[in-house]
C-alpha cells in the first residue's frame, strides 16, 4: 500500500474544506469559472438570516401592504388556507398565533388581526394584511402601502401561556370576544 505524503494530505484537506464552503448546490459554480458568487455584504446577511421573534409585546411602526389575489387559498405558515375576507395577517417577527391591532396613521383607522403567515419579505415592510382588513384601515388598492401602527393585544409564548401586549387594554373595552382579552 502505498503512503501519502503529508504535503498530499494537506492539499486533498484543503481541497475537502473549499468543496464543502462552496457547497454541492444546483446553483454552485465551479472555483475556476469566470462568474465567481459575489460576496454578501454583511447588511444583505442580515436581511436575509431568519428574524428573531419579538415577544416584547411592544409595538412597532412601520409600512403594511396587502396580499395579492393569488394568495387566497394558497396555506400559510400555520397550515391554514389564506382568506381574502378574513382577519389574517403576516410578520417576520411577531409569533404565530398574536392578535395584534393595525392602524394607519394617516387616516387613524385600525382593525384587529390575527399573526398566521409569515412575511412580508419587501424591506421596510412590517405586516401584510388581508385584502378587507387593507380596505378597513384605509389602504386601497392605489396606493399599496401605507405607513402603520402594529401593536401587540395577546402574544402567544414558547410554554403556551399568553402575555398582553400594549394594546390588551384597549382590546378589553372594544366589544371583542373575551376569547381575545388577556388576563
Amino acid at each position: 500500500m502505498r503512503k501519502i505524503s503529508r504535503f498530499n494530505r494537506l492539499a486533498m484537506f484543503a481541497m475537502v474544506c473549499s468543496v464543502s464552503a462552496i457547497g454541492f448546490t444546483p446553483h454552485a459554480r465551479a472555483v475556476g469559472s469566470a462568474e465567481l458568487q459575489e460576496p454578501v455584504s454583511s447588511r444583505h446577511a442580515k436581511s436575509l438570516a431568519k428574524p428573531k421573534l419579538d415577544r416584547s409585546g411592544h409595538k412597532r411602526v412601520g409600512r403594511a401592504s396587502f396580499y395579492s389575489k393569488k394568495f387566497a387559498g394558497k396555506k400559510m405558515a400555520d397550515g391554514t388556507a389564506m382568506k381574502p375576507h378574513g382577519s389574517n395577517a403576516a410578520s417576520k417577527t411577531l409569533p404565530l398565533g398574536t392578535t395584534a391591532k393595525v392602524t394607519n396613521i394617516d387616516t387613524g383607522q385600525s382593525a384587529v388581526v390575527t399573526i398566521q403567515d409569515r412575511g412580508p419579505y419587501v424591506n421596510g415592510r412590517i405586516v401584510d394584511l388581508s385584502p378587507s382588513t387593507a380596505q378597513k384601515i384605509g389602504i386601497t388598492q392605489d396606493e399599496g402601502v401605507a405607513k402603520v401602527e402594529v401593536a401587540p393585544i395577546a402574544v402567544p409564548m414558547p410554554d403556551g401561556s399568553v402575555k398582553s401586549g400594549v394594546a390588551a387594554q384597549d382590546a378589553k373595552t372594544d366589544g371583542r370576544p373575551s376569547s381575545v382579552r388577556t388576563k
